[in-house]
């Protein structure tokens, strides 16, 4: 195999189509990964980390590829982040108020979608198909639009009796996804809401549907990190989430090797 892009590991844009596609940017190349599905390739992690704030050498990641600094001020680690409804951005508040104000102080939505089972979650307006994709959700509806991150977290944490926040990645890549009438359950997720709540819900009922591509389904699955297996091989068969799917049964969470210097060949 021969040598193709070589550099920091970052989260795969995608483009919404059916299928999902998918990009790897990597040293400045941004690799279709579509186009490899069914090749033979292999990624080579060369024990350097760059974090992805700084861009400083570290010696272990923290969170999503930051150094250890970095993770404790970035306003991306802040408790918020985990726990949006404790978000004061609207209030002028925060670890950077100016970066708070870009991105908490704006449209949130607050959905239902099914990655491995029915679950709730928030995302940003702009974050819009982008977060369902990221997840691997197969289909999602908009339950209600808020102004500012805070009031979405207090719309989530009302459903969390009701529904999971959080996606079994196992059953997600498996494809073992419930058949579920969304457009049902919006309903019944208003009902669970306090009054006050209940004014950010949308009319709209659309139902978004994602295809993600694949030559197979796997059966079994087996996380890989880089940090402990340094080269992975195989053949692509599939991509879902942010997870690159191989003949072996081997998955390897893109994202969650941010700031990672490999090699990639093919």
């Amino acid at each position: 195999m021969e040598v193709i892009a070589q550099g920091n590991l970052s989260k795969m844009p995608t483009e919404f189509g059916q299928p999902i596609n998918y990009f790897l940017p990597l040293g400045g190349e941004m690799i279709r990964m579509n186009d490899l599905l069914g090749r033979k390739f292999s990624l080579k992690f060369d024990g350097r980390i760059h974090c992805v704030s700084c861009g400083k050498l570290t010696k272990k990641p923290f969170g999503q590829g930051f150094c250890y600094p970095c993770f404790a001020t970035a306003p991306e680690n802040a408790e918020c982040i985990v726990r949006p409804e404790l978000c004061e951005g609207h209030l002028g508040k925060g670890r950077d108020p100016e970066w708070e104000l870009k991105h908490h102080v704006q449209p949130h939505f607050v959905y239902l979608a099914l990655s491995s089972g029915l679950k709730v979650g928030i995302t940003r307006e702009t974050q819009i198909p982008t977060r369902w994709i990221d997840q691997g959700a197969s289909k999602a509806i908009i339950l209600a639009e808020v102004p500012y991150r805070q009031l979405s977290g207090l719309i989530e944490v009302a459903l969390k009796a009701h529904y999971d926040d959080k996606t079994n990645w196992q059953r997600m890549l498996k494809n073992e996804v419930p058949d579920i009438e969304l457009v049902q359950h919006k309903n019944e997720a208003t009902s669970f809401l306090p009054v006050e709540l209940q004014q950010y819900v949308t009319q709209e009922d659309k139902v978004w549907e994602l295809t993600f591509p694949h030559l197979d389904v796997p059966k079994k699955v087996n996380s890989i990190q880089l940090l402990k297996t340094p080269t992975i091989e195989g053949v692509l068969t599939g991509i879902k989430g942010q997870y690159l799917i191989l003949d072996n049964t081997s998955v390897l969470n893109v994202r969650n090797h941010a700031g990672l210097h490999v090699e990639l060949a093919f």
